[in-house]
């Protein structure tokens, strides 16, 4: 289990609590760890965020603008997983979805213009994430935004394209969706 100790993120035995790991960024400190499998995702306070086992870093992503917001704000928020090995990173002007096993984006949601994000303001329900994107002149329905693993929540949306097409009723299939069959 993944824990902040001052400057370092430490990996601790789930049974009897001994340190297995420490990671350490020369200059930086650990604003907040997420324990994601036998690994930490750590966000660290010049807006760095990194994947790791303890002895080696997996993989790492630099957050936009962060030296802006992050040192007043904290980490309050920003790592939110969404499932399906999906994690969300929730700040003012953006949330962006990175796939947890190897960093690879997956979508970005910018914030509306005038309106930002508010990283500790969001609450699970179900499969989604209910996050606050307050502004001005707009009805309270239109400042949440509803989240999963597939990016904004919308109706009739289409999925990413990560997922085989659902068969059409009455459509008979001929084995091979890119062609018809001759």
């Amino acid at each position: 289990m993944p824990r902040v100790r001052g400057a370092v993120v430490a990996g601790y035995d789930t049974r009897g609590g001994a340190p297995r790991w420490r990671y350490a960024r020369a200059g930086h400190r650990p604003v907040v760890v997420l324990p994601a499998r036998a690994e930490a995702i750590t966000l660290w306070d010049d807006g760095l965020l990194t994947a790791t086992d303890g002895r080696t870093v997996r993989w790492h992503r630099a957050l936009p603008d962060a030296a802006e917001w992050l040192p007043a704000h904290g980490g309050a928020g920003v790592l939110r997983p969404l499932g399906h090995g999906i994690l969300a990173v929730v700040t003012p002007r953006r949330v962006a979805a990175y796939r947890t096993a190897d960093g690879d984006l997956r979508w970005t949601l910018p914030a509306r213009d005038g309106c930002a994000f508010r990283p500790g303001g969001a609450l699970r329900r179900g499969p989604a994430l209910l996050l606050a994107q307050p502004c001005p002149d707009t009805a309270w329905t239109g400042q949440l935004v509803a989240l999963d693993d597939l990016g904004r929540i919308t109706p009739g949306r289409t999925p990413l394209g990560s997922a085989p097409p659902a068969p059409r009723p009455g459509h008979r299939d001929a084995g091979n969706s890119l062609a018809p069959p001759r």
